[in-house]
């Protein structure tokens, strides 16, 4: 068929025209295994324990972002005709950014120690498929988007902020989408605004036309609501600790004592054999099979931490952010004699997990306005946009749930400091 569309819960009808050669191409790409694995990824790995709809997947994204890029280099070419050649390594490099996602995506990532913005450019160098259908679009193809998502092109500045900046189509798709599918509603955008506030600066790169400034201002302060209430929600911590805690007995616990498949075994004990094919043949469908096998013929402490996690009989977590450092290590210490007196391992069960996120960081990609005469940096403008500057976070005491009310009701006789 020349024509295929893919409906689309946020953006409707995402429409592609194979007469069209880069759109050709993107249908190309979405049709191939790598890409097609990312059905099995979910969006926001563990968070589907905390609310029940986030179910959606890294394909569903990364179609939502090439989607979005399109709609913005549109408006940006009327601008610059010349961004008109650029249009297959912008679809290339949105709709592939996330093939290196590790299984349970951003989760994975962190309890493998594996970064997807490197497997996704390693995937694109070296996959014979992905690299045969970029290539046969142009010849160079495949390295320039590779680069692009690596951060070692930077042949165009506006493609590459559309791509990955503070102000990038995977932002506004993700943003939407996980408001959407958690049931949230902190995540509404007004993305016609944005992207009709789109320009180019002098210098080439992408700016925001002061008419766009307070939609941006409230996209700016909706990714802060989404961290504070979604990504860094309390039972997303305990549920990200819990996966960390079952990776890491696992390591230590030792091929002889645990049963892994091939694949598995080199993501748990041999990282430096994961060559392409191993990458990919893991999954959320993989690495949630051994969870399942571990829980029923594990070890008693692996048997009993994927028991919590698949049951969702979770650990505790109480927010210790407001006490000092010391007075933190302190809370620590008594949860740790608690969960002794109940026979639990405080190695195992107990800890304190800290998160740190920015809403704004002027130095990285920093927004600018330009209304055709003045370019300046956003939070010179916007006093909202300069109090976003400031990290927030919060530090988790995490523990188990039968000492939580004892561990609770010391922490509040506790001083913030001492």
């Amino acid at each position: 068929m020349s024509f295929r569309t893919y409906h689309d819960q946020l953006h409707r009808g995402i429409c592609l025209d194979k007469s069209k050669p880069e759109e050709a191409m993107v249908m190309e790409l979405i049709d191939s295994a790598p890409f097609q694995r990312l059905r099995r990824i979910k969006q926001l790995g563990p968070a589907f324990l905390t609310f029940h709809g986030a179910e959606s997947s890294r394909f569903t994204h990364s179609i939502g972002v090439f989607y979005l890029a399109r709609r913005a280099l549109k408006k940006l070419e009327h601008i610059g005709p010349h961004l008109k050649k650029y249009r297959a390594l912008l679809y290339g490099s949105a709709l592939l950014h996330d093939l290196g996602h590790s299984p349970l995506s951003h989760t994975g990532e962190e309890i493998f120690g594996e970064n997807h913005e490197n497997w996704s450019a390693r995937i694109v160098r070296e996959h014979s498929s992905i690299r045969k259908i970029l290539e046969k679009f142009q010849p160079g193809t495949a390295d320039e988007i590779a680069g692009l998502l690596d951060g070692t092109n930077t042949t165009n500045k506006a493609i590459k902020a559309l791509v990955s900046s503070q102000l990038d189509c995977d932002r506004l798709d993700y943003l939407l989408r996980d408001s959407h599918s958690t049931g949230t509603k902190y995540g509404q955008l007004d993305l016609e605004r944005i992207l009709s506030a789109l320009t180019l600066a002098p210098d080439g790169d992408l700016a925001i036309h002061p008419k766009g400034l307070m939609a941006v201002e409230h996209y700016l302060v909706v990714r802060n609501l989404m961290y504070r209430s979604v990504y860094n929600h309390r039972v997303n911590e305990v549920c990200n600790w819990l996966l960390d805690q079952i990776v890491l007995t696992a390591r230590q616990l030792g091929a002889k004592r645990i049963w892994a498949d091939e694949c598995m075994s080199k993501w748990l004990w041999s990282q430096n054999q994961i060559d392409l094919e191993t990458f990919l043949n893991n999954d959320d469908i993989r690495f949630g099979y051994h969870l399942m096998c571990w829980k029923e013929k594990g070890p008693p402490i692996l048997n009993d931490l994927c028991r919590r996690f698949l049951n969702r009989n979770l650990l505790n977590a109480i927010n210790i952010e407001h006490l000092s450092n010391e007075l933190k290590l302190n809370a620590l210490t008594f949860a740790r004699r608690y969960s002794e007196q109940f026979g639990l391992n405080p190695d195992i069960y107990c800890g304190i997990r800290i998160q740190r996120f920015h809403s704004y960081q002027p130095y990285k990609s920093g927004l600018r306005l330009w209304d055709g005469e003045q370019l300046q940096a956003i939070e010179k403008v916007s006093k909202l946009v300069e109090q976003l500057i400031k990290p927030e976070g919060a530090s988790w005491l995490i523990h188990p749930k039968e000492i939580h009310l004892k561990l609770k009701k010391k922490i509040s006789t506790m001083p913030k400091e001492l």
